[in-house]
């Protein structure tokens, strides 16, 4: 089988590796990839990004999946084109993908079926969404409606600080929407599961660090790291997920005439308290993959991915068992110096190990220059080890970055500590 996959960062890579260990694979395409993805074995880069060259390439080569990492090309509706042209494609239609694409869609729609989830309003106007938030006061949440490569989220602890963020998005960024919500507390997972438009499997939990610095701290990025399986979700609390928010996503979406099919993300926050006690909201929805939730995902899965994707095609995924490794997997993800502002590119990079079957650097922003590896994004890397517990997979993961070198590297010191605390 020939497959196709569609993106650029670490969660492509490790989808791509994780695809082309399968015996049932001749190529995995990559489109456009990076530094990575274009030195692996069985793994090709194509520089493509155009959806309808994708199209043609994927019917001119044969191409038997193709699946789509990214949420930029699902709102664009590259799944809907490859269906059309009659194209095996794992993932949702652009209306499907408005779950993402468009903040004020998911709550209206959550709002709708009775999914738990924060109380929000919805302004394209400055003044009235100031307004509100001088009378909700602070902490409070503002988002932008559409896509934000996950830095459209502005958790503001003070009045100014929200205020400052809605004429931002509304007056400098000319958005047309916003939403603002209230302040959940609490502890966030990444629930994900994989759904034919009917059936649902879900994968291992995970959590993501979202934040630049230790502790929590600094500004929203799309990901420092993240490990699996996430301990605050207990298989009491993984069932009332199920049972509250996803189950009722996939069924309401198949209700409204939008059958979702893809991956399907749920930021979910679980209040303090013992099991019985805490309430679970979901904070968003995303229709693929996180990034960088994938790369230990992909190293705790040991079932045949290429055999769960077609059958979630095929529609079977009610006959699908998935086998997880019993260790952890944690993955700590190193930024370019200025990240998330204004990253610098093209520092070589030293010192990346071969891979182990305990530890595997996936590539993000990277691409090969003059024969050696260079920055060329905001996150470079993402250090990803194997280990009998959090404790020991994360002193494997900060071993394997002291010898990793490019200039302003930073990274969180702290990953898994939730976990740990």
């Amino acid at each position: 089988m020939k497959i196709l996959v569609i993106g650029s960062g670490g969660r492509e890579h490790a989808i791509a590796w994780k695809l082309a260990q399968s015996t049932k694979i001749t190529q995995v395409y990559v489109a456009p990839g990076n530094g990575g993805t274009s030195n692996s074995n069985n793994i090709k880069n194509i520089p493509i990004t155009n959806i309808d060259e994708l199209a043609n390439f994927a019917e001119e080569e044969n191409i038997n999946i193709t699946i789509v990492g990214p949420e930029a090309p699902l709102a664009e509706g590259i799944v809907d084109k490859f269906q059309n042209r009659d194209l095996r494609i794992f993932g949702p239609t652009k209306s499907a993908a408005r779950l993402e694409s468009s903040k004020k869609f998911a709550k209206d729609f959550m709002s709708r079926h009775g999914i738990p989830t924060a109380k929000y309003s919805t302004f394209s106007k400055t003044e009235e969404a100031l307004s509100y938030l001088r009378k909700e006061g602070a902490p409070i949440v503002i988002k932008a409606d559409g896509l934000a490569s996950g830095k459209g989220v502005v958790v503001a602890s003070t009045i100014k600080e929200a205020e400052d963020a809605v004429i931002e998005m509304l007056d400098i960024k000319k958005l047309d929407k916003i939403i603002i919500e209230e302040c959940l507390t609490g502890e966030e997972a990444s629930f994900i599961v994989m759904s034919d438009g009917i059936n649902i499997m879900p994968l291992a939990t995970s959590q993501d660090h979202k934040r630049l610095k230790d502790g929590d701290n600094g500004p929203n990025t799309g990901g420092m790291g993240a490990y699996s399986p996430a301990s605050i979700v207990t298989p009491d609390l993984h069932n009332r997920i199920m049972k509250e928010i996803i189950i009722p996503t996939i069924q309401g979406m198949a209700k409204d005439g939008i059958p979702f099919m893809g991956f399907l993300y749920a930021g979910v926050m679980i209040s303090p308290g013992s099991d019985a006690e805490r309430s679970i909201k979901t904070l968003e929805f995303n229709c693929r993959l996180g990034d960088p939730e994938t790369q230990p995902i992909m190293m705790r899965m040991k079932s045949d991915f290429v055999e769960i994707i077609d059958n979630a095609l095929h529609g079977t995924l009610d006959k699908t068992e998935i086998i997880w490794d019993r260790r952890v997997a944690l993955g700590v993800v190193l930024a370019a110096d200025n990240y998330p502002d204004n990253p610098i590119t093209d520092d070589t990079i030293n010192g990346i190990p071969n891979e182990k079957e305990d530890c595997v650097v996936f590539h993000a922003a990277t691409k090969i220059s003059d024969g050696k590896y260079k920055t060329d994004g905001g996150r470079i890397l993402c250090v990803t080890t194997l280990g009998d517990s959090v404790r020991i997979a994360r002193e494997k993961a900060y071993k394997t970055i002291s010898n990793i070198h490019f200039n302003g590297m930073q990274y969180r010191s702290d990953i898994g500590w939730r976990s740990l605390k």
